[in-house]
């Protein structure tokens, strides 16, 4: 399904040595370009006197979000095996940034190739690849005369909380497999109601419920 991906469980660190020049890539599990452009302020940060701070991202699950950077070297050096790596593991929400001390000796185009590329792959060995899903977040807002219905029915659809407010009205977000929202909305709906899953398409709000999508992450 398209709401599955793989992706790295943990930062993990690898490196390259060639003819002086030392390559250093550090991957780290993002999902937004918040998180990315974070990371590599940290690794700029860590590493000022570096020659070059190159880099290449995968978000998402239809392969359109991605970057590739060369932060100076030559065009496609860089960048572009990083990114290659990313895709041969088959992992997004992925971020590798190589740093690299120059070490006195030209490389060539072939000799870049293969140091980024190799100290990315050494990274990516190091980590634990999972799969995770896409869900799609949906606020309950109810009454709390319906809660007892609003729980069971959270429960019957086997559906995560993931916040809840108690305050003078419910308030509870739940996670839906994206995959699933067409399926699981009117299985939802018809438990906190008490209807017949066939009558939901006919029923325009239930009373003292409001439900509403938030935000898919």
């Amino acid at each position: 399904m398209k709401d599955r991906f793989q992706t790295i469980a943990q930062p993990t660190i690898g490196e390259y040595k060639e003819k002086g020049s030392k390559f250093i890539a550090y991957a780290f599990p993002v999902s937004t370009a918040e998180d990315w452009q974070a990371q590599l302020l940290v690794v700029k940060k860590e590493h000022p006197k570096a020659r070059h701070h190159c880099y290449a991202y995968r978000l998402g699950v239809d392969d359109t979000n991605f970057r590739a950077n060369d932060d100076g070297e030559p065009s496609g050096t860089a960048g572009k095996p990083i990114l290659g790596q990313l895709k041969s593991f088959q992992v997004t929400n992925t971020i590798v940034i190589v740093v690299r001390y120059f070490g006195g000796t030209l490389l060539g185009a072939s000799g870049l190739i293969h140091a980024y590329k190799t100290a990315t792959a050494t990274a990516l060995q190091q980590a634990t690849i999972i799969e995770q899903t896409i869900s799609d977040i949906y606020r309950l807002t109810f009454e709390y005369a319906i809660m007892s219905n609003v729980m069971n029915a959270i429960k019957k659809c086997q559906l995560s909380m993931i916040h809840q407010d108690f305050g003078d009205i419910g308030k509870v977000d739940i996670a839906i497999r994206q995959g699933e929202v067409a399926t699981i909305l009117p299985q939802l709906k018809a438990a906190i109601a008490k209807i017949p899953i066939e009558m939901v398409a006919d029923m325009e709000t239930i009373e003292g419920l409001e439900m509403v999508y938030l935000e898919t992450r």
